[in-house]
């Protein structure tokens, strides 16, 4: 006993030697664990390579700041005071230029790649206009975090969207998500059988949004999440000049959902100004929960569409707040005072784990019970509209078309194909009056209807848009702005700030509008900055790719009808209208896809 006494009394005094030494011993594992990863193959482990570099950079970020703070302020002070000095001038220089870029770049661009573009620019303005009009205060509007918000999601927007570097990073991390969120349907086909995708949304759907929430409670309690939260929101609050607070929730609203992004400032809320509680509602309305971002993921809407929008509108939740609730009041919480997130309540990860699957249950609850219920209505309002159309001899009448006409101008100043418009319209509406699930599961089975191919019309009514029509509608419907929200919203701040009940209560209806219109200002950035795809169909492509004497270039597009045309003679049944398909064309299919000639 007296020997285990020693024992503890030797690990208790040299316990922080002992710790850099396991930390040490770990560290070089690590590293040494990297270099022989890396020299079987860096292509392998490139993935890991960067993520190891990152993680050094930040480390390395984060001990400079927190011990040299002060000599890095005084080091960089004379450059501030420089900048206040002369920022009369510099303002309007900056500007002049940033204007004079503007109109080059829209010159270039439409010149390259036709006028829609133009449309997309049009709507964005179009969007800021309208915010300024119906401001609270129109003659009280800071323009900095309006068009600095702008600004950040339209260098997001050309470095996701336009560099092939952002594409492809954005690409990987969307196909990442992919396969990390399969690893959901384990627990599910144990719990549900084999059978278990025979009920698609039950059983495969809702489980992807308790394993997202189980590993986000994990997250939270490492300190992962509240560590990637304040970075994003530093960026944020420096560029734009917005508050810790606002800024904090919104870069929040990135990853969690608009009632659990202000328990990360819940002590600061009660000293908040009406403009910064105006500015966390929005941030809620104007982006997803993580959670259910797999969900929609699993319908078949991109990805990497999905994560470019979530983060995109964190930058235009604040602009848009700011321009239509702007700042009249003195904050009281500012870059001065210690703002400190909060942390997780559970003991250990195991812990964390249990209550993140836990609190999920009314999560997934509320999903089902609100599509259900959402879904029923819908069809009752459809049929109740029938029969009124009916008595004028316009049978066709229901929801979606009443939606189509109300919101169609707002979907084609995004840029969206004149004949989309009215689809996405739709769209719209069922996300603004229903929920964005309702809308994305519609929106799913356009882009399933495209994939498979067919008549574009089938009794007049339209059964696929194009690809750059259901880009631009991903990132619109990339929101929770809706009716059902409003509700949740009021009642989830009211519970957490019961001081701030009337100031909710009375911004939360301007905040749900702020929200959408932001996402809609993200779609029209994507408008602006995505790529006309040429969609030709698969026979013409085949016809005229097999013409000549010599192979094409083997392209994706080119590869996959190849795929298509063999799956549909196994199968025996016609995939593409137009079929017949030359001789060339089979002998070429059978050369790319290097197929084995009884099978040719």
């Amino acid at each position: 006993e007296r020997k285990y006494d020693e024992a503890c009394d030797f690990c208790r005094k040299h316990k922080t030697r002992i710790h850099y030494v396991i930390y040490g011993i770990l560290i070089t594992a690590y590293l040494a664990a990297l270099i022989t990863a890396c020299s079987l193959n860096f292509q392998r482990a490139l993935a890991l390579f960067i993520i190891t570099i990152l993680v050094i950079f930040f480390i390395c970020w984060d001990f400079l700041i927190a011990k040299y703070e002060d000599r890095i302020t005084a080091f960089f002070s004379p450059g501030e005071m420089f900048l206040k000095r002369q920022w009369f001038w510099l303002k309007w220089v900056l500007c002049v230029t940033l204007a004079i870029a503007i109109i080059c770049w829209l010159i270039f661009d439409t010149a390259k790649l036709g006028s829609r573009q133009l449309i997309s620019f049009g709507g964005l303005a179009m969007y800021v206009l309208l915010m300024f009009i119906f401001s609270k205060y129109p003659t009280r509007v800071a323009w900095r975090p309006v068009f600095s918000g702008i600004g950040l999601q339209f260098f997001l927007g050309i470095l996701i969207l336009r560099t092939k570097v952002g594409f492809d990073v954005f690409n990987w991390l969307g196909i990442q998500i992919q396969t990390f969120l399969e690893y959901s349907d384990a627990g599910a086909k144990f719990v549900f059988g084999e059978k278990y995708t025979d009920h698609f949304f039950a059983f495969k759907v809702l489980p992807i949004v308790i394993f997202f929430s189980t590993v986000m409670s994990m997250l939270y309690h490492v300190g992962f999440m509240q560590w990637l939260i304040g970075k994003v929101g530093w960026i944020m609050q420096i560029f734009m000049g917005t508050t810790p607070v606002e800024s904090l929730v919104a870069a929040g609203n990135i990853f969690v959902g608009q009632t659990e992004s202000p328990l990360l400032v819940r002590p600061y809320l009660p000293y908040v100004t009406k403009s910064e509680l105006h500015s966390v509602m929005t941030a809620g309305f104007s982006t997803i929960a993580g959670s259910v971002l797999g969900a929609y993921i699993s319908f078949g809407v991109s990805a990497s569409h999905l994560l470019t929008a979530s983060v995109m509108s964190a930058p235009a939740s604040l602009a848009t707040s700011k321009l239509f609730w702007p700042e009249t009041e003195k904050p009281r919480v500012t870059l001065k005072s210690d703002l400190k997130t909060a942390k997780s309540e559970s003991n250990n990860i195991l812990e964390a784990a249990s209550q993140g699957a836990s609190a999920s249950i009314l999560l997934v609850a509320n999903i089902a019970v609100n599509l259900i219920a959402f879904l029923a209505l819908l069809a009752f309002v459809d049929s109740a509209l029938s029969w009124v159309g009916s008595l004028f001899d316009y049978p066709q009448l229901n929801f979606e078309n009443i939606c189509s006409y109300v919101f169609m101008p707002f979907s084609f100043m995004m840029g969206v194909d004149w004949e989309d418009s009215f689809v996405v319209g739709g769209l719209l509406g069922y996300k603004t009056f229903f929920n964005e699930f309702v809308a994305y599961e519609r929106l799913s089975k356009l882009i399933h209807n495209r994939e498979k191919g067919g008549s574009m019309y089938v009794n007049g009514v339209k059964q696929y848009m194009t690809v750059r029509s259901e880009t631009i509608a991903t990132y619109a419907l990339c929101g929770f702005a809706n009716f059902g929200s409003l509700g949740l919203v009021i009642g989830g701040l009211t519970s957490i700030a019961p001081s701030k009940r009337k100031e909710i209560a009375a911004g939360a209806f301007r905040a749900m509008i702020a929200g959408t219109v932001a996402c809609f200002m993200t779609a029209c950035i994507a408008g602006m900055l995505s790529a006309p795809a040429v969609e030709v169909s698969c026979h013409i492509l085949l016809g005229s790719a097999f013409n000549s004497t010599n192979l094409p270039a083997n392209s994706t597009a080119l590869f996959e009808c190849c795929q298509e045309v063999f799956i549909s003679m196994n199968e025996s049944k016609p995939v593409f209208p137009g079929g017949n398909y030359s001789l060339s064309s089979w002998k070429g299919c059978c050369q790319m896809l290097d197929l084995p000639a009884s099978h040719c």
